[in-house]
């Protein structure tokens, strides 16, 4: 079991002061194991803090993210779960399934995570799970003519099974939702065992990354600042 923070849209100090206190309660260090942030970071300090929930961090570089470190896209893989992450403003109409789907694709995953609309989603679609954790400040976005609602989604990845609660502060309260994923799974085939083995947990992004026979799962992106 994998336990993923899907995270993203802060906007701090820009359009938000910091997190919910709310969510800060929840977001302990030691029970997550991997955060995936779709961008819009904006500042370091933000930064630091998701690296004391989680010490692998992957972030993807949002329309207001000034760090030109950040990547545009990642992909990770919990074998045999493969998850792209970009941030959603390559995708025209904005959050267009169709358009997502095409993002998908292209990406090889079977899981994308994507932002920039301010509002969570996490839908089947074509075959492939699309989650979207909207603002974990409820953000302001010209998309919207109200305030977004604060929320992130928390990934179980258990084999090909992925359950996604996704956390809303609705009225002062937090709310829980759950949604499961199955990937089909074609039965194993017969194979000779590696004479190393290697890690269930890779990473890659544009600019090259990691991949099966790179040096293992990293911190992915410490030491961007």
């Amino acid at each position: 079991m994998v336990l993923v923070l899907i995270i993203g849209d802060l906007h701090i100090p820009h359009r938000a002061h910091d997190l919910p206190a709310k969510f800060r309660k929840l977001l302990v260090p030691g029970k997550i194991q991997q955060i995936l942030c779709t961008g819009n970071v904006c500042d370091r300090e933000t930064y630091e803090y998701l690296r004391t929930v989680a010490s692998d961090v992957c972030v993807v570089r949002g329309d207001y993210d000034e760090n030109t470190s950040f990547p545009p896209s990642v992909t990770v893989v919990h074998t045999p779960i493969r998850i792209g992450i970009v941030h959603g403003h390559q995708c025209v109409p904005t959050g267009d399934l169709d358009a997502l789907s095409a993002i998908a694709r292209q990406m090889d995953v079977d899981v994308l995570v994507s932002g920039h609309t301010h509002t969570f989603q996490a839908i089947e679609y074509d075959g492939r799970f699309f989650v979207n954790p909207g603002s974990a400040t409820g953000a302001w976005t010209g998309l919207h003519s109200s305030d977004p609602t604060p929320s992130f989604a928390l990934m179980d990845i258990q084999g090909a099974v992925v359950v996604t609660y996704v956390y809303q502060l609705v009225e002062g309260e937090v709310r829980v939702e759950k949604i499961e994923y199955r990937k089909e799974v074609e039965a194993a085939k017969p194979a000779v065992a590696p004479p190393l083995a290697q890690s269930n947990s890779m990473y890659s992004n544009t600019s090259g990354g990691f991949g099966p026979s790179g040096p293992g799962s990293p911190q992915a992106t410490q030491g961007v600042w």
